[in-house]
């Protein structure tokens, strides 16, 4: 498995930690959820669960991504933002290439369970494309 961040799916770092840094102390082993968690999350039939991520000061939302169990168990752990990759069939770490990481403030479920909320401090743009939000600039109008 790799944790490629997705400006540069070719580069990664392996293992579910990245390099020099560590849990929390008293948190769960990284990929590993307690069964609390995982009878509270609603994955759906792939295994996944969409993840909103906010701004934890000005609550915009930066981007919508897709966690696995893994994938979640690692940001708990690391309180950095994990996802996976349902093109690449991999996880990421947010920031493992471009140095824009997010440092996770709160992870919230909704009232079903099966959407994350995922409150972050942003470092840099959060989009691959190098804009703040990947919502920036890309407007619907009608005509």
């Amino acid at each position: 498995m790799s944790t490629a961040d997705s400006t540069d799916p070719g580069s990664a770092a392996s293992g579910s930690a990245a390099p020099g840094s560590a849990a929390p102390e008293g948190a769960v082993p990284a990929g590993s959820l307690p069964e609390s968690v995982l009878d509270a999350v609603r994955f759906n039939a792939d295994g996944l669960v969409p993840v909103i991520t906010q701004d934890a000061d000005s609550h915009e939302v930066l981007m919508l991504a897709w966690m696995n169990s893994e994938a979640l168990g690692i940001t708990l752990a690391t309180r950095q933002g994990v996802y996976f990759s349902r093109s690449r069939g991999e996880l990421w770490r947010k920031g493992a290439t471009s140095g824009n990481v997010q440092h996770v403030v709160s992870l919230a479920l909704d009232c079903d369970g099966d959407t994350v909320l995922m409150k972050v401090e942003q470092t840099g743009p959060a989009c691959h494309t190098g804009t703040p939000t990947c919502f920036t600039g890309r407007e619907i109008t009608h005509a």
